[in-house]
């Protein structure tokens, strides 16, 4: 993976040239920092011509490691205004890898009003019209380019990006081909549709990197890999998939219910890992209780979702989308989650904001929670862009304060993950402390004696692990054995880089990502928890996150 390819969407010129080494010595969501801090002005406008859509491999993707295989995009968040990095599974990454592409840079905006796609391969890029998939949701977009290029990698926007809601996301393809993958935060769709791009495509397979000490990187390899299957933790996911989390959060009164209202849901039961396990294996068909989401997981938390006939219904139920459009709207029925995921996968957009916007519609009385047709009819009124769609489309916290709802789990203009950050202290550290807004996956963790510092040593494992393009769900078997990845990335490139070099580009990572927000014009208050879960105890308990705001700025402080 040494190139890097610049499309301009105005001019149409394309540029591919080798990646300079500081760019090829990076990868992920470290490279998308870089090139943001280096290239994007923070106060620009994120529809605008000078923001630029960021598309990069890991450093260990396209090879034959485990998990590695993360896509990472990045741009200014038309949702926060300040920087985002969302990533997802899937099979374009592996195949952008084999490309031999490291780094893809889409500026500037069209002057005509026409669409298009990107036909990507090794010598670069055609840039296709594509006003005819204008309106089409991503099943239908995915289908016709797998009817022109059969065996190609997708990514690409929903009806939601056109319409640049702030809630729209990137679909990428699985191995099915299916656009039930995403880079679903930040509003990242939103600006590939201010750019006129209806998708990506890649039909070449490519061919896989060259391993410089062959002997080496197998050694590293299965040792990572063994480690991985073997963690409990990993097990857990393998057997219920994500959706084994609900009945933990729920348990630690941290599954988001009625708005985050801080109480125990009742029908947990019926949204678990355990339910969805056996409604799947009863049901057969074409459901799949373990399923990877890209090529080589060995985790396989993933699932494929049949109706009662055992016809296809969506694929990747996970526990996000179940807590946010499930027990935060007090809807306790699977077969009705698993048609708001499929909704939301199709219209392009993210299933943790739609669920919090919607969950705030409810506080405010727009429908009764536990309402599923409710919520479908929300849905389509979304897609069809009405007025109530374009207020909903604009997410959690600007739809709120038009409402006047008070009680917003919103930071940074994002709203919460499905933790409620009384309880799932760290989460909430994490929510507070993030330049992406609320965002579980800058440092995730669910209790700790020290929560701050438990947070801050995640944070850091998580930039390195973003910047490798390795699932998050590796971080536990393998917190103690990164020189693992070191080993691997060695033996690829013929490289001799340190732990030390890992360290540094981990803090290099956090300081871009915060100094962009810095000068966006972000401060402290931004980052603040919202009086509603500060002032406002669990009903049961009476806890609030009581974390002491200066601990939380100097969290934010990666000068050392």
């Amino acid at each position: 993976m040494k190139k890097m390819l610049r499309i301009n969407m105005r001019t149409k010129q394309i540029d591919c040239r080798e990646a300079p080494l500081p760019y090829l010595q990076s990868g992920g969501r470290a490279l998308i920092a870089r090139v943001l801090q280096e290239e994007v002005p923070p106060l620009c406008d994120p529809l605008g011509r000078e923001n630029k859509l960021v598309i990069a491999t890991g450093l260990l993707t396209g090879g034959t490691v485990s998990n590695a295989n993360r896509l990472s995009i990045g741009a200014k968040s038309p949702l926060t205004g300040g920087i985002k990095e969302s990533n997802a599974g899937g099979i374009f990454a592996m195949r952008l890898a084999n490309q031999g592409i490291k780094l893809l840079i889409i500026e500037d905006i069209p002057e005509e009003d026409t669409w298009y796609y990107l036909n990507i391969d090794r010598n670069g890029c055609e840039i296709v019209r594509a006003d005819a998939y204008r309106g089409m949701g991503t099943v239908d977009f995915f289908q016709a380019m797998r009817q022109t290029y059969p065996e190609a990698a997708i990514s690409g926007i929903g009806p939601a990006g056109e319409y640049a809601y702030k809630l729209a996301g990137i679909a990428v393809s699985d191995l099915e081909g299916r656009p039930n993958r995403y880079c679903g935060r930040g509003g990242l769709g939103a600006v590939m549709g201010a750019k006129k791009i209806k998708g990506l495509i890649i039909p070449d397979k490519g061919t896989p990197p060259v391993i410089r000490d062959p002997k080496k990187y197998q050694e590293a390899v299965r040792e990572y890999t063994r480690a991985v299957i073997d963690a409990p933790s990993t097990v857990s996911y393998r057997t219920l998939g994500t959706a084994a989390m609900v009945q933990t959060t729920n348990e630690m009164t941290g599954l988001p219910t009625r708005n985050f209202h801080g109480q125990k849901f009742a029908g947990a039961d019926t949204l678990s890992g355990q339910a969805l396990h056996a409604l799947i294996q009863e049901r057969g068909g074409v459901g799949k209780t373990s399923h990877a989401c890209m090529p080589g997981c060995v985790i396989r938390c993933s699932n494929v979702v049949p109706d009662q006939e055992g016809a296809y219904v969506t694929a990747g139920l996970e526990y996000e989308t179940i807590a946010l459009t499930g027990s935060n709207l007090c809807i306790d029925d699977l077969d009705t989650v698993a048609k708001i995921n499929a909704a939301c996968n199709d219209i392009g957009i993210d299933t943790i904001e739609t669920g919090a916007v919607i969950g705030v519609a409810m506080e405010a009385g727009l429908l009764p929670f536990g309402d599923g047709d409710g919520v479908l009819k929300l849905l389509e009124e979304i897609r069809n862009h009405t007025e109530i769609g374009k207020l909903l489309g604009e997410g959690t916290y600007r739809a709120g304060k038009h409402w006047g709802v008070k009680h917003l789990p919103v930071i940074n203009k994002q709203a919460f993950p499905a933790y409620d950050p009384r309880t799932v202290v760290p989460m909430g550290i994490t929510y507070a402390t993030s330049p992406m807004g609320a965002d579980h996956t800058y440092g995730p963790g669910l209790h700790a004696q020290d929560p701050v510092e438990q947070t801050r040593q995640s944070q850091r494992l998580l930039a390195k692990i973003d910047s490798l393009g390795i699932c998050m769900f590796a971080r536990v078997p393998v917190k103690d054995r990164l020189h693992l990845f070191v080993d691997m990335i060695n033996a690829r490139y013929g490289w001799d880089l340190t732990e030390d070099w890992l360290d540094r580009l981990a803090e290099e990572t956090l300081r871009n990502e915060q100094d962009f927000n810095q000068k966006a014009g972000f401060t402290k208050e931004d980052y603040r928890m919202p009086d509603a879960f500060t002032k406002t105890g669990i009903p049961a308990t009476g806890q609030v996150f009581s974390i002491d705001p200066d601990q939380l700025d100097q969290l934010r402080q990666w000068d050392d």
